[in-house]
């Protein structure tokens, strides 16, 4: 057997030449290799049928990895895989058939049609998600890490992921989390040498990546990720460690692909005698030939496992081609999870009790929520010891320790993807983003991971987290640090998306959100943390997805969200003295968003203007336009108004910020170009 050094200089580990394994073991492990190589050949045979609808991305070569990581394991292990995850489902013991029917699309799939070869999951295996998204997986197995450290249990997560991630943030990011927190992760690089048709030698000065964990206070270790034993030896040596509190390894599994990217990738740019090098290493010949000179095996034999495992894939696409498809009744099946706490209260209302700032309210929710359950965690940039940019943690470090209150690095998708692996094994993190135009650099573990999970795995994955952003302008601080993309996030199926106005209503729909099974977006506008407002001291919560009529009114409805709303309830106390009644509502969530109490006031007023801070193109604003247009069309008296910011990045120079976003007389004047002309002439 053989391993590889990394370098003199470089924190490595010698792979120990025995591995312990017995000769059944061995052949075992032979077995399952070949299982993956056959597998892989049938799943190409039937794209080229015009029976499985997406790419393959076949594991041929690699499959010493997945056997030996996988015989290192035990149940309590997880994975979290990458594009080439079928070989990865195998050895974690996911039926054939159920693996080669999702392929297919059907119903019967191990994700119900909905993953597909590059997304599925088999979480009762121990596969949290297979991630289309090279370098995706690398956070969420760093939060789901952070899940087993904070709940005091010795699993391991095991992240499998492609040489090319190692070029991008993801990698970085997560590899330095779970370096600072010591967490109980394995990262395994492999290495096959090319990025899709990019050489390695041409993405890296460093193409010895096990280097890289040194940078991050990781044990690196570089092996022959060909010789099943190695890998075996390696991975269960990191996983010991790991269990003993010693943190994560990163491991470099040198390896090749002796098929393309993608099934029916021409191969152009591999050189012939680079195949050529490789053939020779094939891990299941050089498996097969070890147990043969052991005595293990023989032709005979060698014979009768390959008829058994051909039997075993062609019963597999059986299943699979005779199986159903989804029912399209069933499309909006497990976009979201009804699972919420219960409430404990009913909405009371903000009458009677104390005042206190919106800043006060969001704590108060935090800190009764972490009181009440100890799965709820926060973490973010300076939460704990500065207690954010804006105070908003203040002192909940000091109760509950920096364990609960983490501060996290200036990575946000290290972050994001941190909260999303920590739900996945079962905690309610809360995380907070410095500002919202920061949470674009994380979008991917957002847009992808968090949103699209729990669809893609049938419902196998509930994420419930909360993602606070502060948001918004009027604050002079430019164009990257004043945005309002609550659109960007409405927009993304999987979110819901709370923006409350109020301390009552923070504080009630905090609550709510960290209740809720699903990936929460709480945007808060910075220059609210310090308005007062009438707070219940009870215990409440108010439920997602329920607007609140602020003022009642019954000439024009306004509908205004965030800051928008104080300036929308100013401007309809002014238009009240001229004798104009407005109805102002605030949605407090805009996804799901509340469109029956809208219309029920529309159908009341027949005018409707729409507030918004964000831009006016793709805004908010046209969503509720349309759906009003849709449903209560023939209720209006005339067009409908938006007032909304200007298509513009938010400039620094005060005249020219407030130019670029709604104020008082912007809405006055909007309310007053839908008002019959005798009313217009009387003021």
């Amino acid at each position: 057997m053989s391993s590889i050094r990394v370098s003199e200089e470089s924190d490595v580990t010698d792979v120990q030449e025995e591995s312990g394994l017995s000769q059944d073991m061995l052949v075992e492990m032979y077995r399952t290799m070949l299982k993956i190589r056959k597998y892989d050949e049938q799943s190409c045979a039937q794209y080229a049928k015009g029976l499985i609808p997406g790419h393959i991305h076949p594991y041929t070569g690699q499959e010493a990895i997945a056997v030996g990581v996988a015989a290192a394991m035990d149940r309590r292990d997880s994975v979290v895989s990458n594009h080439r995850g079928q070989a990865h489902g195998i050895v974690l013991g996911v039926e054939m058939r159920y693996m080669m029917a999702e392929l297919m699309g059907k119903a019967t799939g191990t994700c119900g049609g909905r993953g597909g070869p590059m997304h599925y999951a088999a979480v009762d295996q121990g596969l949290l998600g297979c991630n289309g998204i090279v370098g995706g997986g690398i956070p969420m197995a760093v939060g789901a890490a952070l899940a087993s450290q904070l709940k005091r249990q010795d699993d391991v997560t095991i992240s499998l992921f492609s040489d090319g991630a190692t070029h991008t943030g993801a990698f970085h990011e997560g590899l330095n989390l779970a370096g600072i927190w010591d967490l109980p992760a394995v990262l395994i690089r492999e290495n096959n040498q090319y990025g899709m048709g990019v050489a390695l030698s041409r993405a890296t000065r460093v193409t010895t990546l096990a280097d890289r964990g040194a940078a991050y206070g990781i044990l690196g270790i570089r092996i022959d990720g060909n010789d099943v034993q190695v890998v075996y030896q390696a991975t269960r040596d990191a996983i010991g460690r790991a269990r003993a509190g010693q943190g994560p390894t990163l491991i470099e599994a040198v390896t090749f692909r002796t098929k393309g990217h993608y099934f029916g990738d021409p191969c152009i740019y591999l050189p012939d005698e680079e195949v050529a090098e490789w053939t020779p290493k094939d891990p299941i010949a050089r498996l097969k030939a070890d147990l043969m000179g052991r005595g293990a095996l023989d032709e005979d034999h060698c014979a009768q496992i390959e008829r058994e495992v051909e039997e075993m894939v062609a019963q597999a696409v059986d299943f699979a081609r005779s199986s159903p498809f989804p029912d399209t009744t069933t499309i909006f099946d497990h976009l979201f999870t009804d699972s919420e706490e219960e409430s404990h209260v009913p909405e009371p209302g903000p009458v009677g009790g104390r005042e206190i700032s919106y800043r006060e309210a969001i704590r108060e929710a935090l800190s009764e929520e972490m009181r009440r359950d100890d799965r709820v965690f926060v973490l973010g940039e300076d939460v704990a010891r500065f207690s954010g940019c804006f105070g908003v943690t203040q002192g909940l470090s000091a109760e509950f320790g920096e364990e609960r209150v983490r501060d996290a690095a200036i990575a946000e998708a290290a972050s994001v993807g941190g909260a999303v692996g920590a739900a996945i094994k079962g905690l309610r993190p809360v995380a907070e983003i410095m500002y919202l135009d920061f949470a674009t650099i994380a979008m991917d573990q957002i847009a992808n991971q968090a949103a699209k999970l729990r669809y893609m795995s049938n419902g196998q994955i509930t994420i419930p987290m909360v993602l606070r952003l502060p948001a918004g302008a009027y604050r002079r601080n430019a164009a990257q640090h004043s945005q309002s993309l609550e659109a960007w996030f409405a927009h993304i199926p999987g979110l819901k998306v709370v923006m409350p106005s109020t301390p009552y209503d923070a504080k009630g729909l905090l609550t709510a959100a960290i209740h809720d099974g699903n990936p929460v977006i709480f945007i808060e506008h910075k220059t609210m943390y310090g308005n007062k407002g009438t707070v219940p001291a009870e215990y409440y919560e108010i439920p997602l997805g329920v607007a609140d009529v602020k003022r009642a009114g019954d000439d024009v409805t306004v509908v205004a969200t965030s800051l928008t709303l104080g300036l929308a309830l100013e401007a309809a106390n002014r238009l009240h003295a001229e004798g104009v009644s407005v109805e102002v509502i605030d949605p407090r969530t805009i996804s799901p968003l509340d469109t029956e109490t809208i219309i029920e006031s529309v159908r009341k007023t027949g005018r409707l203007v729409i507030v918004h801070e964000a831009c006016k193109r793709g805004g908010i604003g046209g969503e509720i336009a349309a759906t009003v247009m849709e449903e209560a069309f023939d209720d209006l008296d005339a067009p409908i108004v938006r007032v909304a910011g200007l298509d513009v990045p938010m400039p620094y120079s005060p005249p020219l910020d407030d130019a670029a976003v709604p104020q008082i007389e912007d809405i006055i004047r909007g309310v007053r170009q839908l008002l019959p002309v005798e009313v217009n002439l009387g003021n």
